[in-house]
């Protein structure tokens, strides 16, 4: 299959700055990969959108009117209607960047950064993958896998049922490495990994790899 005939990634964007709005369509357009459904001027318009075109990913901005984009991320979550998220942001609060996390976003990406960072992150989290930093991945993992030990009355999944080759690919992705390392590592196919991960997600009740790796330190820390 050439790569015109590939099923495009489909995104819809927002943000509130109408000149960087248009230039990000005009930029995410020039990727044979991406196809831009939609653009929102407020996390309103965002939420509509999502619900309209059910996008492979959204990629919004936190500081907006009419529903920022916490809220967003927040009325998703409890909806149901998770989308693969990547967010867009100027902030440089390490609360902020743990906040949207906790609230499914998949990706965070810095409006200083280049087009490149916006354009891999947008393939990563389409295809299932998070795209965070490491220091951030660490910090947000962590911080998540201490307030679920913290949960007391609550019976957490475990990793009881997995394979040794289905935990092994579970610690990995616990710490940061994407498939294709995952494979590199076990000498195995990236398909093969995927293949795995699906197992694991249903054995464990993990709903993406964040949930699966704060279930993985969980379990390492038991052990520790």
């Amino acid at each position: 299959m050439s790569e015109s005939n590939l099923p495009k990634i489909r995104i819809v964007l927002a943000d509130d700055h109408a000149i960087l709005r248009e230039s990000l369509s005009l930029l995410l357009s020039t990727q044979s990969d991406f196809e831009v459904e939609g653009s929102a001027l407020n996390g309103q318009e965002a939420l509509d959108m999502v619900q309209r075109y059910h996008p492979d990913v959204l990629v919004l901005d936190l500081f907006m009117p009419d529903f920022d984009g916490f809220e967003v991320l927040r009325t998703l979550d409890r909806s149901g209607n998770r989308v693969a998220t990547v967010v867009l942001t100027a902030s440089e609060s390490d609360t902020d960047y743990a906040q949207v996390v906790r609230l499914g976003a998949r990706g965070l990406v810095m409006k200083g950064d280049g087009p490149q960072r916006l354009f891999e992150a947008i393939r990563l989290v389409a295809s299932g993958e998070l795209a965070f930093s490491d220091e951030l991945a660490h910090q947000v993992v962590s911080s998540l896998a201490n307030d679920t030990r913290a949960t007391h009355g609550t019976p957490q999944p475990s990793l009881h049922r997995l394979s040794e080759r289905e935990r092994q690919i579970a610690y990995s992705v616990a710490r940061g490495m994407k498939n294709r390392d995952i494979a590199n590592q076990l000498s195995i196919s990236e398909n093969t990994v995927k293949r795995h991960l699906q197992s694991i997600f249903g054995k464990t009740g993990a709903r993406d790899r964040l949930e699966l790796a704060v279930l993985a330190l969980n379990e390492a820390s038991k052990a520790a």
